[in-house]
């Protein structure tokens, strides 16, 4: 009863993940094929590194559970136990890197500044990095995130786009800052005023839409925010997935007693 519980139980959550690794491998072969940005292109292979991982690992799972191979099982283990150690790396990892940092609130602004240096050193150093944000700025591009900012307050006026709420990347990219003292005329329309500033930002500047501030630092920083917030929710899941591994890396040590077991008597059956 025990070798059918634990064992059975190991080859049905294999089996769901095998089912599960099919698309996202096909996900990332059609990336690899269709994929005309930089930005879809960058994705491809660690999706294809994914679906091929979980393929090949719910593989000797589910034979090794429903098979008796004890050897695969043992592999199987090893692997589960791994993953829950870099798990609970990159948790703790995450937590640590998204701690410093936040938006710099504005007297009479609805949206918040953000600064490159309120950030922690080793994200600033891999977003800042030319390579790096090159294709950043690629996938910017391609979400249209700006373009989207300019049509949705294209009407809006001057008192009410300053009380307007904006993402971190809106705030950061889609507008000069505030230090510059530009006039507002739309929401990517801004002449330049008499004032001076120290903010490099302002001469980095451009009504352009596909320039506007995408070089600034604060667009780098807003970057960073938006990151930050998405890593925080990523560990908040990761979480959840190391107590369901930590489940079947449990299950999954019952199933090897058990095929250890049976084949210890399998063996004392057989002895002339």
């Amino acid at each position: 009863m025990a070798f059918r519980l634990s064992n059975n139980l190991v080859g049905i959550l294999n089996f769901i993940t095998f089912l599960l690794s099919i698309p996202i491998l096909g996900a990332g072969i059609w990336l690899s094929r269709e994929g005309v940005t930089e930005c879809e292109r960058f994705l491809d292979k660690p999706v294809i590194v994914i679906g091929v991982f979980l393929m090949l690992v719910s593989l000797a799972g589910l034979i090794g559970a429903c098979c008796r191979v004890t050897w695969l099982l043992w592999l199987y283990l090893v692997v589960m136990f791994l993953l829950i150690v870099l798990g609970i790396v990159f948790t703790i990892f995450a937590f640590a890197v998204t701690n410093k940092g936040a938006g710099e609130a504005l007297s009479g602004k609805g949206y918040k500044e953000y600064r490159l240096g309120d950030y922690s050193n080793w994200l600033q150093k891999r977003v800042t990095s030319q390579k790096n944000w090159n294709k950043i700025k690629s996938c910017l591009a391609d979400s249209k995130v700006c373009t989207d900012f300019h049509d949705k307050y294209l009407n809006t006026s001057a008192s009410e786009f300053y009380q307007t709420h904006l993402s971190s990347v809106q705030s950061g990219c889609c507008k000069p800052s505030n230090d510059c003292q530009f006039m507002y005329v739309g929401p990517t329309n801004w002449t330049r005023g008499s004032a001076e500033s120290n903010n490099p930002d302002c001469n980095l500047w451009n009504n352009n839409l596909n320039t506007l501030c995408f070089d600034c630092q604060s667009c780098k920083a807003g970057f960073i925010d938006n990151l930050r917030s998405s890593w925080k929710k990523v560990a908040i899941v990761n979480i959840v997935f190391l107590i369901f591994l930590i489940i079947v890396y449990s299950v999954g040590c019952c199933a090897f007693r058990n095929n250890r077991r049976d084949n210890y008597y399998q063996q004392q059956t057989w002895k002339p």
